[in-house]
């Protein structure tokens, strides 16, 4: 396709909010241009993120579904292709701060792909957005760099699911960021075969007090340790563990050895491979602080140190824990999961205190129940190896569930801009980092870019009457309102 084609919709970034935003604005008649500066998809959910993490809180802790829409779609596609497990709903996690939604990560890219060449959506991959064009405040299109020179792209309506908000930064989008020295510490995860599940589950049965179980069951606290424990002293099947932090004991021998870093916890997350195979994939055990993911020499050191980490890691593993004598990695991931960056400042700013009331919102375009809360990695000169949450953490109250109002999509003053993912506008704790939160705000954003396209208006129009928007959103399963029975 020529770069003199104009097209309806170009989102820049395909990560989990981009190729949201792509399929949905595709499947709306739009014309749809998915813009990669890798020469893969999936972000989160392939080249950086936790996979066996990827589909977490599907389910508020009430044990009512929350989130649906394309995240849901794309599970029950793998899961009758043999690529998925089922929703991990055991009884013991009723009311569980976290559920857990095994997918396939490398099926999950896979079947991407084939929903955009469903949807003719075209893609332009190994392409890097270096500017956008602009007409006063108001976007026409998108400045890019790649194998073919330097070119212009025109396009009605552009959404930004950069992660970074490098697009909006370049359309001077009012942005708001976090300093350098206080900034939350990015990882390079790695996936490790091999692990003698049996064994490991022994020695969880014997050692239920080395483990971290916030992941188990809202609110965690002395009056259900008892249950708790009941869970890890008895579990023989890997799956329900969802993820294995902890190791406290094993951890301080090898801190006392040198074998340990000094920047994080000891665990891991699960990840499915087909046959119900499931590999231990590692995204919490090396961080490096200060480094801001718009500056690439900090991110060169921070991918330099987290590999020298990863190796530490690794090697206590390996020596440490039963069950991974044998074990061997399988996978580097070849970006860092960046854990914060800039987001813009939108038309509303979703707020922590949101988030704790449950707030509902007249323009909501999808839920959450995610805890609000930034956070940093204490120094292990106090042995606080886990993360030490700031006084601004906050659960929804009652275990329910808060709405994302359609106006954090919607930059201040740049017109026919959308943005999605982890750099929609939020305070810092209200920080809509999580998969299944970004994939919500691509699908939305996505859907409104066609229907503004169709309309002939702008997202700010749009602000005004949202009706249409929700009806088909709704009608793409997205969970707009009450939060539906399990």
């Amino acid at each position: 396709m020529s770069y003199n084609t104009v097209y309806d919709v170009i989102v820049c970034g395909g990560g989990t909010s981009g190729v949201s935003a792509a399929i949905s604005a595709a499947r709306n008649g739009a014309k749809t241009l998915l813009v990669e500066r890798l020469g893969a998809l999936g972000g989160q959910m392939s080249t950086s993120g936790p996979p066996g993490f990827a589909y977490a809180r599907l389910f508020n802790p009430q044990g009512k579904r929350d989130v649906g829409g394309i995240v849901e779609e794309t599970f029950q596609r793998l899961l009758k292709s043999g690529h998925a497990l089922p929703h991990l709903r055991y009884p013991f996690r009723e009311k569980a701060g976290y559920t857990f939604s095994y997918v396939d990560p490398d099926w999950w890219t896979m079947l991407i792909f084939e929903m955009l060449e469903d949807e003719k959506a075209e893609l332009l991959l190994d392409t890097l957005v270096v500017g956008v064009t602009k007409e006063k405040d108001t976007v026409t299109g998108i400045v890019v760099e790649n194998a073919n020179g330097r070119n212009e792209i025109k396009g009605k309506i552009v959404i930004d699911c950069t992660g970074e908000g490098y697009v909006s930064a370049h359309a001077d989008c009012e942005m708001a960021c976090v300093s350098r020295e206080d900034i939350q510490p990015h990882t390079l995860s790695f996936t490790v075969d091999g692990v003698d599940w049996d064994e490991l589950l022994q020695y969880i049965r014997n050692h239920p007090d080395q483990f971290s179980y916030k992941q188990l069951i809202y609110p965690c606290n002395d009056s259900n340790m008892e249950d708790i424990y009941k869970v890890y002293s008895t579990c023989h099947d890997i799956t329900e563990m969802g993820e294995i932090m902890g190791f406290y004991e094993l951890r301080d021998m090898a801190l006392k050895n040198g074998d340990w870093h000094p920047y994080s916890g000891a665990g891991f997350f699960l990840t499915p491979k087909e046959g119900g195979h499931i590999q231990a994939h590692f995204q919490h055990s090396s961080q490096v602080d200060h480094c801001l993911p718009t500056d690439a020499w900090d991110l060169t050191k921070c991918m330099v140190e987290c590999r020298k980490q990863n190796m530490i890691a690794w090697r206590f593993f390996k020596n440490y824990v039963p069950g991974f004598k044998n074990a061997y990695i399988t996978k580097v991931s070849t970006e860092l999961r960046l854990r914060e960056g800039p987001r813009i400042v939108g038309d509303y700013v979703l707020t922590r205190d949101d988030v704790e009331e449950c707030r509902q919102f007249s323009d909501t375009i999808g839920k959450s129940s995610f805890k609000a809360g930034s956070y940093h990695v204490a120094s292990m000169d106090t042995l606080a190896v886990c993360a030490k949450y700031r006084d601004d953490l906050a659960y929804p109250k009652d275990g329910g569930s808060y709405d994302i109002p359609y106006r954090v999509l919607v930059p201040k003053k740049v017109e026919n801009l959308l943005v999605a993912g982890k750099c929609v506008s939020t305070d810092r704790p209200a920080y809509l980092r999580y998969l299944h939160q970004t994939m919500v705000t691509g699908q939305a954003a996505g859907t409104a870019a066609a229907l503004c396209v169709r309309k002939s208006v702008t997202p700010r129009v749009l602000e005004k009457d949202v009706n249409e928007l929700q009806k088909l959103l709704a009608d793409q399963g997205a969970i707009l309102y009450e939060p539906t029975e399990s």
